[in-house]
Formats: C-alpha cells, sequence, structure tokens
C-alpha cells in the first residue's frame, strides 16, 4: 500500500446521507457505521441553549418533552430548515463514530443533497459540515447515489432511471454516463405520508396523534393501493379526543389508510410520469428494457411498485436495501475513482 493511499485510509474520510428522516454514515474502508434519526434534544436552562441528546435517544422524546426541552428535526423537505442545530447534529455523529481519536488531518466528507436544492441551500450544507470539522466537503446529488448504491450502470451510456423516495423528497431522474439527463425532486416522502395519515384520521375519527404514531401506522399497515378485500389489516390507534378532549382508541383499517395515502402516492405518480414525458427517445427506449428502481424508505410503502407499474406500463423492482442506498452510493463515490467525476465542490 502506497503512502497517500495509506494516508487515506487512516484519515477516516466519510459519505454522509443527511436524511430528513435519517442520517446515514458511511466510513471509508469499514462501510456503514451509523444510522440513526436525524432529531435533536435542544435543553434551554437560564436562557443557555444545549445539546441534551442526539439520534436514537432524541427521537423517543418527540412529542414527550418538558417545556425547557425541544425535539428537533433540522431538516426539512430534504434541506436544512436550522443550520445550527444540523451543525450540531453532524459534530455529533462524526464524534460518536471516530470517538476521541486524533487524525492526521480533518476527514473529507461527501454529502448528498437533492437535486433540486438552490443554491443558497446547498451552502447551508456544506457550512455545516465544514464547521463541524470537515477538511473539505463535496456535494453529490440524491439520485446520482442511490443509482450508484442500487447497482445501476450510471457511468455507461445506458439510460437508467430512479425513483428515490425520501422521508421530505421523491428524487426521480434519468441517468447516463455520470450524469442526469433529467432529474425532478417531489417535495412529498414519508413525512407528508405521515402527515396525511394524521390529516385523515383527525378529519374522519376526531381523533389527535402525533408524528410517531402516525409514523408506526405507515410502517404497520401502510399501503400504496386498497386491500383486495377491500379491507385488509385492522390497527389500534391511540390519541387525544378532539371532541371530548380525553385521551381515546380507535380501530382503524388498511382500506382507510390506502384512502388516506392516496394524495401523496398520486403526487409522486405524477412525477414519474413528467419524467418520462421529458426523456429524450433513446434513453426512453433503454428505460423499456431496464425499467424503473425504487430506492428510499418510502420504496418499502407496500404496493407502491404496483401502482407505478400500472400507471407507467414499465417494469419496476424495489432496490436491494432500499433504506441504505444513497449511503451506499455515496460511500463508494468517495471511494473509488470511477465516481469521482460525479462529486460537486462548488
Amino acid at each position: 500500500m502506497s503512502w497517500m493511499r495509506f494516508f487515506k485510509f487512516m484519515s477516516h474520510d466519510m459519505a454522509i446521507d443527511l436524511g430528513t428522516a435519517n442520517t446515514v454514515v458511511y466510513v471509508r474502508g469499514r462501510g456503514i457505521v451509523l444510522n440513526e434519526p436525524s432529531v435533536v434534544a435542544i435543553e434551554t436552562i437560564n436562557g443557555v441553549k444545549k445539546v441534551k441528546a442526539v439520534g436514537d435517544d432524541a427521537k423517543l422524546m418527540m412529542g414527550k418533552t418538558p417545556d425547557q426541552i425541544q425535539a428537533i428535526r433540522p431538516l426539512r423537505d430534504g434541506v436544512i430548515a436550522d443550520i445550527d442545530v444540523a451543525e450540531q447534529m453532524i459534530k455529533h455523529f462524526i464524534q460518536k463514530v471516530h470517538g476521541q481519536r486524533r487524525f492526521p488531518r480533518w476527514p473529507e466528507i461527501v454529502i448528498c443533497v437533492p437535486s433540486g436544492s438552490t443554491t443558497v441551500e446547498r451552502r447551508a450544507i456544506r457550512d455545516a459540515a465544514s464547521n463541524a470539522g470537515a477538511s473539505q466537503v463535496f456535494l453529490i446529488e440524491e439520485p446520482m447515489a442511490a443509482a450508484i448504491g442500487a447497482d445501476m450502470p450510471v457511468t455507461e451510456p445506458v439510460g437508467s432511471m430512479v425513483v428515490d423516495i425520501g422521508g421530505g423528497t421523491t428524487e426521480v431522474a434519468v441517468l447516463s454516463l455520470r450524469g442526469l439527463a433529467y432529474t425532478t425532486s417531489v417535495r412529498v416522502g414519508g413525512d407528508k405520508m405521515d402527515e396525511s395519515i394524521s390529516n385523515y384520521i383527525r378529519r374522519n375519527h376526531n381523533l389527535l396523534i402525533g408524528e410517531a404514531t402516525a409514523e408506526r401506522i405507515k410502517h404497520q399497515a401502510g399501503m400504496a393501493h386498497p386491500p383486495e378485500d377491500g379491507v385488509g389489516i385492522t390497527v389500534h390507534v391511540k390519541g387525544r379526543d378532539l371532541v371530548n378532549g380525553v385521551p381515546k382508541e380507535i380501530e382503524i383499517t388498511q382500506a382507510q389508510i390506502a384512502e388516506a395515502l392516496t394524495e401523496p402516492v398520486n403526487t409522486i405518480v405524477q412525477g414519474v410520469r413528467l419524467a418520462l414525458e421529458n426523456t429524450a427517445p433513446e434513453l426512453a427506449a433503454d428505460i423499456v428494457d431496464q425499467g424503473i428502481v425504487l430506492t428510499g424508505g418510502g420504496a418499502l410503502l407496500k404496493g407502491i411498485d404496483k401502482v407505478l407499474r400500472e400507471a407507467t406500463g414499465l417494469p419496476v423492482t424495489v432496490a436491494e436495501d432500499p433504506l441504505t442506498c444513497v449511503a451506499l452510493g455515496t460511500g463508494r463515490a468517495l471511494e473509488d475513482e470511477i465516481y469521482r467525476g460525479v462529486l460537486q465542490t462548488a
């Protein structure tokens, strides 16, 4: 091993999928080492704010904190909403991954960004990583990272289509020769699905539920289309009765949950159809053969592949590990010279 390669291996360079719902960290030579919720709990004592918990510990506090503690999600719709809190979160994750070990230099960090993010939003992400201790920050667009992580032929002259359904955004892209031939970012993802479930239950059952409860319902019984028997499984839901103001438990069916998710699912379908309508003919011909690959946590929504298959008439497959595809792709772009051309420095 050359000294330069040894130095790089020892530098602990990192790739970060800074997601709205979860942050996944990939370290050079070690792979994925951390996967935790993008949540920070801030405690205020005598007007002074300090970080009380980050990640898994902070998520447990959401909706259950006293007045002096706030559980904050610093990213919304795929971009940083609170740069100071995001910086604290990134610092915490770097320290958690590497402990107190001293480095020959601060690590290089590659962070993925939504393809539709603005220059200001990208600068906020870069500044947060720089202030957290990065020697150099590279950016990679989420759909490119997802495609690399899903082992799609992004370096070849072949058209590929990826749909990355994250927490805050859905990235739809057609890729070829290390570039995005067409891309669109729809600000609908897992969070909007949770919100739709909450709104449906409040509107139809006069029951107020929290984010964590809505997310649990989605994971347990979420479907992109109505169940075959018209009812599906039944889920128990606890919340606050808006009429009487007391805690209450109700039952809802999988068919009702599918109805609640109709709007966000249709928005994702429209984004995919728009991308196909704007794809060059030769690339479209390749997509007929290659099909569409789904990545991201939203790809785990039951029946989402079937809905897209029916809407487009194309083969649709879910990546092998959709939750970590973006982080794996970001890590490969960090490690493998063949992908270095997809990284952005400005």
